[in-house]
């Protein structure tokens, strides 16, 4: 039995950089979909096939990343989450890891990293 292709959601309301983010992992043999709002991202995450992780924004249009990682915490959701984005203080890094997220990384970035 072969094993399922692992599932990333990008949620990413600059629209070049989620397109390129998408190309990426898919050239690395990931499925992709992409949200540009959380709005959009909590109905994605509500699909019963579920995701293996999630790269997250937090400057979003209707909300920021720290929330919709609290939330999905508070859910019992454990999926892993990838901050990534333009916020490079301390206190941010720290508040995106309380939150829940399992790393933080800031923009611009190497996509060795």
């Amino acid at each position: 039995m072969t094993e399922p292709t692992p599932r990333l959601l990008v949620v990413e309301d600059e629209a070049h950089l989620a397109a390129g983010l998408k190309l990426n992992f898919e050239l690395e043999g990931y499925d992709v979909d992409t949200a540009g709002t959380m709005r959009e991202a909590a109905r994605m995450l509500l699909r019963p096939e579920g995701y293996t992780a999630i790269v997250l924004d937090i400057m979003l249009p209707d909300a920021d990343g720290f929330e919709l990682c609290k939330r999905l915490r508070g859910a019992g959701n454990y999926t892993p989450v990838i901050m990534l984005t333009a916020r490079s203080a301390p206190e941010d890094r720290v508040r995106g890891l309380e939150a829940g997220a399992d790393d933080y990384m800031v923009k611009p970035f190497s996509l060795e990293e």
